[in-house]
């Protein structure tokens, strides 16, 4: 009897061992647990910043920005209320003569054979005087300079979209956002490109196959250069203050 008695009370002993180390478990992960979890969450959220609309975002605030090149039979959305600009002539070269007050000229040659749509479209809109008077809103240094929107926001165009010749819309568009580059803005919708551009700063080229490149720097990438450093934004997606933004004289069209 005795001897059962002293191995029941070894039983409860033990038990109650078990459960003390089960209770400083959890103390422990209490303590220390809960707020390191915390902690790589918080560290995993900054370097993420989801609500970031820095690299790698070259949106509108509204469906205005687009574009288009060699057309394949899998276009992941319908053309339907896109506007198509005349067609440039085939055997010419176009160049585009940026005229940026107090800053000087960025000459940049266009690709229509491989964004046709963009580049007439740009054509179109320079010849027409569009771009006279209008501003670079946003400007992110290593990145690029965005402008061509006549309320100097990031919220309007020309009133008429175009496609977006570039690969994930289906146009087979090789053309690379590498410094110097030439693209269209647009908003959300692949074809809500329309008149807002950018110029690349450094190579971006996580932004290949979303954005349609129609063209390159040729003459002046020391002003893309200067006027990106010279920025001052006032938020991390690049906003300048109107009084701030570079004004854009003129865009003349010349060929060879």
């Amino acid at each position: 009897m005795k001897k059962e008695n002293k191995k029941l009370a070894q039983e409860q002993r033990a038990a109650q061992r078990k459960k003390e180390k089960f209770k400083n478990k959890i103390r422990t992960i209490l303590k220390f647990g809960i707020p390191a979890f915390a902690m790589i969450l918080i560290i995993i959220f900054i370097i993420w910043d989801p609500f970031s609309k820095t690299k790698g975002n070259m949106s509108t605030d509204s469906n205005t920005e687009s574009t288009s090149t060699n057309n394949t039979n899998n276009k992941t959305e319908s053309t339907e209320g896109t506007y198509t600009p005349k067609s440039l002539d085939k055997n010419l070269t176009y160049y585009a003569d940026i005229k940026i007050k107090d800053y000087g000229t960025i000459t940049v040659k266009l690709d229509q054979k491989s964004a046709p749509i963009s580049s007439a479209n740009f054509v179109a809109l320079a010849e027409d005087g569009f771009y006279d008077g209008l501003t670079f809103h946003r400007i992110i240094e290593d990145f690029m300079m965005q402008g061509g929107d006549p309320n100097g926001n990031g919220s309007g165009g020309s009133g008429k979209n175009i496609v977006g010749e570039f690969t994930a819309n289906g146009y087979e568009n090789k053309l690379s956002h590498k410094r110097g580059a030439i693209s269209m803005a647009r908003s959300t919708p692949y074809n809500s490109a329309s008149s807002q551009f950018f110029i690349v700063h450094e190579d971006s080229v996580s932004l290949d196959g979303q954005y349609a490149v129609f063209g390159y720097v040729t003459k002046g990438i020391e002003i893309v250069d200067k006027i990106c450093e010279n920025a001052k934004p006032t938020d991390n997606n690049g906003s300048i203050k109107s009084e701030e933004q570079p004004v854009i004289t003129t865009i003349s069209i010349r060929t060879e």
